[in-house]
């Protein structure tokens, strides 16, 4: 026996002690039990003097099984007394590895007392990996999913795990696991377009919606918006060749024209957007070589846009007359197949964009080109750019095709349960934008997939801050992809792990969703407030515990573990290239 309650104040017990506290080895953060009868509660020892300990009431033992949480007291007549294995084993899992848990790490409490955490409970959650650069972060990271894939009895063989990896560090950590296991497969997919030691991150263009392009073209009001759509409609009419495509065409060329025909503005004026547009966007029918036939002579469409030497288009009304000859009430209600005009390049996109604009009054109105116009430049820029390989595929491909690609071994067809995109050789805005396009695709994939939840898709993001943010999403599509997937993303099977050293910098939503935490050394002042604020059932007590954590302990909690754990996780082997530069090399 420890000794006899003084007081209980909350959840908090004070005991003296009736043993010499200078015979006993360090007893702070061990459990100790109040036994009165057939009720254990159990606590955990926060601080300690030569007379007196303060211990912290953590749960209660019932039937053999430890209910985590303050539902009664101990009386003061309750036998204090250290925990037995048998007990503690309850709390913190057995010692033996079965089929159903994973090896996270060593407490730090409990001498070599491992820590084996059930699959179930820390993976069918949404989970947050937090500390400052330097704690052991990436290592981690690649312990645990070792550990995951080689030191269980079952490993994961239909996993679908999805790295977003910031600072290209765990090919080095995973890259050698199908020599451990040869039916467990590693991908990686680079952003190096200039000396790529692995295949490309590409995406099919034709699998962006209007969501997709309006984050790759950074647009900032929801006007912007029906351009977008305006351009996805119209991209595949004017990559089409069927005669009802091509009439298609003709009317929506022909409505441009007669806009800009019948706008009031100089014959000159007309001319050039009439011409811009019709050597832009044309058909077999409808050009600037059409003809047109007048009793005794027949000139081009060209020839009848001749400007006299007053300024002025003759035939101005011939013209106009002729285009209309194109427009064809309900042409839009044709049903046209684009299912098998789906394939699209950036620069077929780029020119439904121009003519989305043209069509939407952009000539007509200096208020639709300051907002509009910056679309179309975005655009080109994005399709003449450095970063247009990124969707440059020669195939077309269906959305969950692609997916399945990803998740492929292109050498031998086999499944791939760990892909690894670097996406350290773009820039923070692309590769947020990449990474939320990714992710969006996976959770549509995911929430059309039936039996719903029949597969599972988790997204580990390194470097989360700068990708999951409380940013403009909400305003502008009225969702952002991170708090969606976080909030509705188990029932269909998916899930978020966040790996960042600056939790103060993540969506709120996000990080209120997930369940589990492993925290790392943190010192920011904003961050650790942030982490008391924002991470549920996280006391004072442990938040002061993080300033003080060596590389690679943590304490983790949340719904897979009963209570705080402070646990040491072991280095991974091989290591992330996560190092340091060394400096004593690089110098001297």
């Amino acid at each position: 026996m420890l000794g006899n309650i003084l007081e209980i104040i909350d959840t908090t017990v004070l005991v003296k002690l009736s043993i010499d506290i200078n015979s006993q080895s360090n007893l702070v953060n061990l459990h100790v039990i109040f036994e009165d009868g057939e009720k254990k509660i159990v606590g955990e020892i926060i601080n300690i003097n030569q007379t007196t300990m303060k211990v912290q009431i953590v749960g209660e033992i019932i039937n053999n099984l430890f209910a985590p949480g303050i539902n009664t007291k101990p009386s003061f007549k309750s036998n204090v007394r250290i925990i037995r294995l048998d007990e503690l084993e309850l709390i913190l899992g057995k010692q033996e590895l079965s089929r159903d848990q994973a090896f996270f790490g060593v407490s730090n409490i409990y001498d070599n007392y491992r820590i084996n955490i059930g699959i179930n409970d820390f993976f069918s959650n949404h989970f947050s990996i937090l500390g400052n650069s330097g704690s052991g972060k990436s290592c981690s990271v690649a312990s645990i999913f070792q550990s995951l894939f080689t030191n269980t009895q079952n490993p994961p063989l239909k996993s679908n795990m999805f790295f977003f990896d910031a600072f290209g560090e765990y090919t080095r950590a995973f890259g050698n696991l199908h020599q451990i296991n040869p039916n467990i497969n590693y991908k990686t997919y680079t952003t190096n377009t200039m000396n790529p030691d692995t295949e490309i991150l590409r995406i099919p263009v034709w699998c962006l919606d209007v969501d997709d392009l309006a984050l790759l073209l950074d647009v900032t009001t929801p006007n912007q918006l029906p351009i977008i759509e305006k351009t996805l409609k119209l991209v595949t009419i004017l990559t089409g060749g069927s005669d009802d495509v091509i009439r298609h065409k003709n009317d929506i060329i022909a409505r441009a024209l007669q806009d800009i025909l019948l706008s009031g503005k100089d014959s000159v004026k007309v001319r050039d957007q009439v011409t811009a547009v019709l050597t832009k966007f044309n058909t077999p029918d409808l050009n600037l070589e059409t003809t047109i036939a007048q009793p005794g002579y027949v000139r081009t469409l060209k020839q009848c846009l001749y400007i006299d030497k007053t300024g002025k288009m003759q035939e101005m009304e011939l013209v106009t007359q002729f285009i209309s000859n194109y427009i064809t009430d309900g042409i839009e209600n044709l049903d046209i197949d684009n299912n098998q005009n789906s394939f699209y390049t950036l620069e077929d996109l780029e020119q439904a964009m121009e003519f989305a604009l043209i069509s939407e009054g952009i000539l007509k109105s200096e208020k639709v080109f300051d907002y509009a116009n910056i679309l179309s430049v975005r655009l080109h820029t994005l399709a003449s750019g450095e970063y247009k390989d990124y969707f440059k595929i020669d195939q077309y491909i269906t959305k969950e095709e692609y997916v399945q690609r990803l998740l492929t071994l292109p050498s031998t067809g086999g499944k791939c349960q760990i892909v690894n995109f670097n996406i350290n050789y773009v820039d923070d805005r692309m590769a947020k934008v990449l990474t939320k396009i990714i992710s969006k695709m996976l959770f549509s994939v995911a929430s059309s997939t039936i039996p719903r939840g029949s597969r599972a898709f988790h997204i580990i993001i390194e470097e989360a801050h700068r990708y999951v943010q409380n940013d403009k999403d909400i305003e502008i599509l009225g969702y952002n992809i991170f708090e969606r997937i976080t909030k509705e993303g188990r029932k269909y099977g998916i899930f978020l792990g966040l790996i960042t050293q600056r939790p103060s910098e993540l969506s709120d939503t996000a990080i209120s969703q997930c369940s589990n935490f492993i925290i790392l050394r943190t010192l920011h002042p904003k961050d650790l407030e942030y982490i008391k604020n924002m991470v549920p059932n996280i006391s004072s007590e442990v938040v002061n515990q993080l300033k003080n954590l060596k590389p690679g302990n943590c304490i983790a909690f949340g719904s897979a573990f009963k209570v705080p754990i402070s646990m040491y996780i072991p280095l991974p082997n091989p290591r992330p290239l996560s190092n340091n530069v060394d400096l004593s090399s690089v110098w001297f």
